[in-house]
């Protein structure tokens, strides 16, 4: 049997994807921003002085990191509406399910940020009569924010991936695009191929952004 690829067929299959990437980048990056601020907080949770605040951290953290994003979404789709007595929105789901996962990795992020800042400059910062606060916001947290982008950027990346597993729900991003056109052309390896390579695109312009960044010192040490 004869096998051929039809480069025609991939590239006619381009419109009908696009109309995918966004939503693909409507969950990514609403879902990175909610798990952003879900990621600050627990992330400070995880290195409170008050333990019961530290191991409600941990619970959160282990729990989202330690199960699958598409039984998260899958759970927030079809299990949470038996709960709260009504249907949830698959766009709501997809954008809910990257926060909560996303915001796991991003706590310990923060964490890792945060501690990695030397106790010398906490300390010098208070002896210059800084409150606790302002030594936070304006000594601790500029210089591990700046250390924390490389690895926020790698979560980005994966959490973009990500969206593709919501099709099972319903969502009309790139994935559930291609299986629309699939259904009507039959051309699923080319419609596939072109899917990864849009994906590819995304993905590569965010890491090629992320290592400009670095190159000019604007993140990192």
């Amino acid at each position: 049997m004869e096998f051929t690829f039809d480069w025609q067929a991939a590239f006619a299959s381009i419109p009908h994807l696009l109309t995918g990437i966004p939503w693909t980048l409507l969950i990514s990056f609403g879902g990175l921003a909610i798990g952003f601020l879900i990621g600050i907080l627990f992330g400070l949770l995880r290195i409170s002085p008050i333990r019961w605040l530290r191991w409600l951290a941990t619970i959160y953290i282990e729990v989202f990191r330690g199960t699958p994003v598409l039984v998260q979404v899958l759970f927030i789709f079809y299990g949470l509406p038996q709960l709260l007595g009504g249907p949830i929105n698959a766009i709501v789901a997809g954008i809910a399910a990257i926060a909560v996962n996303s915001g796991a990795y991003i706590s310990e992020i923060v964490r890792g940020g945060v501690q990695s800042i030397e106790r010398g400059q906490r300390e010098a910062s208070l002896s210059l009569g800084l409150s606790r606060t302002q030594s936070f916001r304006y000594i601790i947290w500029p210089q591990a924010f700046r250390r924390m982008i490389p690895a926020l950027g790698n979560q980005g990346i994966i959490s973009i991936k990500d969206t593709s597993l919501f099709s099972v729900i319903g969502v009309g991003e790139l994935v559930r695009q291609g299986q629309v056109y699939i259904a009507t052309t039959f051309n699923a390896l080319e419609v596939y191929f072109m899917v990864a390579i849009l994906y590819l695109a995304i993905t590569l312009t965010l890491s090629i952004v992320l290592r400009q960044l670095e190159r000019k010192g604007l993140v990192g040490q």
